[in-house]
């Protein structure tokens, strides 16, 4: 065989003849002598076509397809006709199993001449169906675990070789594994295995980095033709996973549940104080979330239809104090200052030795943290999107009680944290609550005559729509949630109902009756129903004490960076799916930045987790850059708190937002004494900013 692309020097006139070979989507290509089956050529160039039964033809997962046609770019002419045609091990599973149209099986398949072939990425033979799509992104798959069907010789008396010696024998004749180890519980089950299948047995084997010595972790009577993996993202809020199949890629479910640990504190901070003043702190929190992923694992696999005794692959991702929960590690000394993690790099466990209930000989990997508030989460999310794969200048925000900020291209990434607090997921805002049916999801505010419209989550109309009194009757009108905190607040800046300072403007109450006066200080009135929803001065100073933090974090980065904008901003994390990008702006949550590339990438921490799980090279991948990442720990920073003092006017006080003016009309400045005003007085103006 020869890959393309190497030298021709000693290329003999008849290796020049060999037919050319081109696997899709990868791009990878070579020649190969004709007469070679199409997986071996697959093999030999590093794409992956699974295969579990050893080329025997019977467990059908190494199907391609042959495109036809003359490919210019590739200078190959592609034809059925170079492909050898359906042999009897090919015809006896079509005859059986059944084979899609224009589909071979790859083991069966000889090369006669140059191809194109493709490698569907939607090959499933016998698996479930998949029920929930998490992501349409294309995971190239070298997943760390393999099986091997293979039969074993029958003992000899002549040959005193054991069983599991000679099951090691033709794994390393039929596939090539050396050097093999076993989960020791399976060491006294291999006889029995072995006589229930007739000798012959499928072998699970389990190797992560190449350096490492392979694992032989499941074994099975007969041909085995799935096996299962879970990624798993664990938040301080929710605990988000998908049961995926390891030999197609597919999604089979996707489930979340709330984070039981809530119980112990809302924000992170509060659990680290539960565990250091209650002696037993720890422990119940780990079992808590322990229980919960088994749980949730359970959920999956009825969902999913499937043994969760099939799953043999795991990977996790979390924040740092939820890894070391999840882990059974005090997260004491990530209360304080340095916030030391005790341990950053990526983690391999045998899933039973941490109470998950999956297959004995299941492994658990994790990403590794990037710095003491910046976790494998951050990590997974970094995978994802990749703004060390990219020229340009990438913003990445998790928007949550701690907000975990990336930026950064080939040249250099940067990463810190950074302690936005509760408020934008409704906690320390009077009439805040987490989303759920009956909050305000949506805000807009007639900047004429004050008067707002709403949406509540469960309900399609807005609330000045025909019916909405009607379709809202059954969830009511009970508050008011993140994503509708940050466009409230923002649409009251742009109707000029507070200043940019954040001051509600009681002269206001002239041309409204929705401006409320509380005392020295002025309200909103939001919804004049039961119960009763006002923005209050208080409200805004915490979501402007919030979003301060979060922006004056990312201008700290983009100074260390030395850049003065960024030239695209992804927002992850459920809330982050929900903020709309021109109020994250108009409040000065993030940096400007041209309104269409900003984009919200959901729980892009899962999809790493995910990309981790399909993909051994995906954990090498994020285990070296996070190695590269600069970590910068913002409270140690000089200049931070003038950052932050700026970061509370709207969108900021020293900052200019140009992409914005061309999408919003920003209101003419005026800063107000903090009575806001009352009867008119403690007002001037400043020219609006050019």
């Amino acid at each position: 065989m020869r890959i393309e692309g190497e030298s021709e020097t000693n290329m003999t006139e008849a290796s020049a003849k060999e037919p050319l070979v081109l696997f899709m989507p990868s791009g990878k290509r070579g020649r190969f002598p004709v007469g070679t089956p199409v997986l071996e050529a697959a093999r030999k160039l590093g794409v992956y076509v699974e295969s579990v039964c050893g080329g025997r033809a019977t467990c059908g997962r190494c199907q391609i397809e042959v495109q036809e046609g003359n490919f210019a770019k590739h200078k190959i002419v592609s034809s059925l006709d170079h492909i050898s045609e359906k042999g009897p091990k090919e015809e006896r599973y079509e005859k059986i199993r059944g084979l899609p149209e224009g589909r071979r099986l790859s083991c069966s398949a000889l090369i006669l001449g140059d191809l194109v072939v493709d490698v569907p990425q939607d090959t499933v033979i016998n698996a479930q169906v998949v029920r929930k799509a998490a992501t349409d992104r294309v995971i190239e798959r070298n997943a760390a675990v393999q099986l091997c069907y293979v039969e074993v010789d029958e003992p000899d008396m002549h040959k005193p070789l054991g069983d599991l010696d000679r099951l090691k024998v033709m794994l390393e004749k039929d596939w090539g594994w050396k050097d093999l180890l076993i989960a020791p519980h399976l060491i006294p089950q291999v006889q029995s295995i072995l006589r229930k299948g007739e000798w012959g047995v499928t072998a699970a084997i389990h190797r992560d980095m190449d350096s490492s010595r392979p694992f032989i972790v499941g074994l099975w009577p007969g041909l085995k033709n799935e096996a299962y993996g879970i990624a798993c993202d664990i938040g301080s809020t929710t605990i988000a996973m998908h049961l995926v199949s390891l030999l197609s890629g597919r999604i089979v479910a996707s489930s979340g549940t709330s984070n039981p640990q809530i119980r112990f504190g809302e924000d992170l901070m509060s659990r680290v104080s539960y565990v250091m003043m209650n002696p037993d702190g720890r422990e119940a929190m780990t079992k808590a979330v322990r229980e919960a992923v088994n749980s949730l694992i359970g959920k999956v696999c009825e969902e999913g239809e499937v043994d969760r005794h099939d799953i043999l692959d795991l990977v996790f991702v979390a924040n740092p104090i939820m890894h070391h929960l999840f882990l059974g590690i005090d997260p004491t000394e990530l209360g304080q200052a340095p916030f030391a993690l005790a341990v950053s790099g990526a983690l391999q466990y045998w899933a039973h030795e941490i109470d998950i209930e999956v297959n004995r000989g299941a492994r658990l990997y994790t990403l590794p943290c990037i710095a003491g508030h910046v976790g494998a989460d951050a990590a997974g999310a970094t995978l994802a999107e990749g703004p060390y794969r990219q020229d340009r200048m990438m913003l990445l925000v998790d928007v949550g009680t701690n907000a975990e900020i990336v930026l950064g291209n080939k040249s250099r990434v940067v990463a810190a944290s950074s302690p936005t607090g509760p408020a934008f997921e409704g906690a320390e805002i009077s009439s805040g609550q987490r989303a759920a049916p009956g909050a305000i999801e949506r805000v807009r505010i007639d900047p004429a005559t004050l008067e707002p419209k709403f949406r509540v989550i469960g309900v399609d109309k807005w609330s000045d729509e025909e019916g909405f009194a009607e379709a809202a009757s059954s969830v009511g009108v009970t508050g008011i949630c993140g994503s509708a905190i940050i466009e409230v607040v923002a649409e009251m800046y742009l109707s000029g109902i507070i200043s940019e300072d954040g001051v509600v403007d009681g002269s206001m109450a002239e041309r409204s009756p929705r401006i409320l006066q509380n005392g020295r200080t002025f309200s909103y009135l939001l919804h004049d129903g039961e119960p009763r929803i006002t923005v209050t001065q208080n409200d805004i100073r915490a979501i402007q004490l919030a979003k301060s933090a979060l922006y004056a974090g990312i201008k700290l980065l983009m100074e260390k960076q030395g850049v003065e904008h960024v030239d695209t901003i992804r927002f992850a994390g459920a809330f982050g799916s929900f903020i709309d990008p021109k109020y994250a702006m108009v409040l000065g949550l993030i940096p400007d930045c041209d309104l269409a590339e900003v984009k919200a990438v959901g729980n892009a921490a899962g999809t790493g987790a995910l990309m981790a799980l399909l993909n051994r090279d995906h954990r090498r991948e994020i285990e070296k850059e996070v190695a590269r990442i600069e970590k910068i720990e913002t409270a140690l920073e000089p200049n931070f708190q003038q950052l932050f003092v700026n970061a509370m006017a709207m969108p900021n006080k020293v900052d200019a937002f140009p992409e914005l003016a061309k999408v919003v009309t920003l209101p003419e400045r005026k800063v107000l004494s903090d009575d806001g005003g009352g009867e008119g007085g403690g007002r001037r103006r400043r020219r609006s900013r050019e």
